[in-house]
């Protein structure tokens, strides 16, 4: 790893088996494998967006200290989540062991095949915002201009994110 350290923040989802489990494995290899770990959101219970299930998912958001480009953050996360189970056969959304989105990479905008930055439906989620909020929330969005805060107050999302 060469370079200067970049910051990112990736929001962490489990709603299939031991979902703390799920999370706190995940922390411990993103701590290994793509960057220091410095800020971490409560656990909140969200219900599933994007498609029905009974399991609500726990998320949180993390901040991290990386020395790799974008690229190698995407493939280190999809390494993680085969790590924790994560089956990626369906298209769409689905109940999941390991989700792990990169919402931003400094102040990025980015758009290729794989991956986009900051995560296009970020200001539409209210279980990404909210553990944003509580560790970014004067994070400027690089598209809209908006802080996190901002986005909160303007989500049209109206699921439920409890903090646990």
């Amino acid at each position: 790893m060469k370079g200067s350290a970049h910051i990112l923040y990736l929001l962490l989802g489990s709603n299939l088996g031991d979902k703390k489990k799920n999370l706190d494995d995940a922390l411990e290899m993103i701590n290994k494998r793509i960057g220091l770990v410095s800020k971490v959101s409560s656990l909140y219970e969200t219900e599933p967006w994007g498609f029905t299930s009974e399991d609500y998912f726990f998320n949180m958001a993390v901040r991290v200290e990386t020395n790799f480009s974008p690229e190698e953050v995407l493939q280190q996360i999809t390494n993680i989540e085969l790590a924790c189970g994560r089956n990626r056969q369906a298209m769409g959304y689905e109940s999941r062991t390991l989700d792990i989105d990169i919402l931003f990479f400094d102040d990025l905008v980015l758009t290729t095949k794989a991956l986009t930055i900051p995560h296009p439906r970020l200001p539409e989620r209210k279980f990404a915002l909210v553990p944003m909020n509580e560790i970014a929330k004067d994070l400027i969005h690089p598209v809209s201009g908006n802080t996190i805060s901002e986005l909160m107050l303007t989500c049209p999302d109206g699921k439920k994110v409890r903090k646990l």
